[in-house]
């Protein structure tokens, strides 16, 4: 039986921190779903570094949503991959999202968070509290504020999380994710 690996989106979802592990999980024989607050077409968002301070958004394609968040059962997920971009910063706060994550946790299940997704961790903190983890720079407070220790590389893997900065560093993130999935 193939796994199973779930997606948590929005709008506004990094465009390549979710199509890049979509299409590498399907690449993989893994069956994929995407849940966001409602079942419905996401809009993406593409994030570059072009010489700001921080980097610049443009509107991206659109991907395709399965379920909502309240129809998720992670029971049935072997992996989890949140992506970045700005939907972290509002999908966090659906009532949803917390029990479905720290279902990961608790099952000891392989998680994959890159770029700004330590915005969901931050639900959890209790699954937080003395890891280790990498995120986009920006992140770092909230990082520490959810009880975890910043690293200062592009890439992070401690226990069942992968950590990653930013869209960049998805080869290697997707690597070690899929290593853990298929332990």
């Amino acid at each position: 039986m193939s796994k199973k690996v779930l997606l948590l989106a929005g709008d506004a979802v990094e465009a390549l921190e979710i199509y890049y592990p979509y299409f590498r999980c399907l690449e993989a024989g893994y069956d994929v779903e995407i849940a966001a607050p409602s079942k419905k077409k996401l809009q993406t968002v593409v994030h570059d570094f072009i010489g700001w301070d921080t980097y610049t958004e443009s509107k991206g394609y659109l991907i395709e949503s399965q379920l909502a968040f309240e129809d998720v059962n992670p029971e049935e997920y072997d992996g989890l991959i949140i992506p970045g971009g700005r939907a972290p910063e509002y999908i966090r706060l659906n009532e949803f999202v917390p029990k479905i994550v720290a279902h990961f946790f608790e099952a000891n299940k392989p998680v994959g968070a890159i770029c700004h997704a330590t915005l969901v961790l931050s639900t959890v903190r209790p699954y937080m509290e003395g890891r280790e983890l990498t995120a986009y720079i920006a992140c770092k407070p909230d990082v520490e504020a959810a009880g975890a220790t910043y690293v200062e590389t592009p890439l992070h893997v401690q226990g069942n999380l992968v950590s990653g900065h930013a869209w960049p560093d998805l080869p290697g993130f997707m690597k070690e994710f899929i290593a853990l999935l298929e332990k």
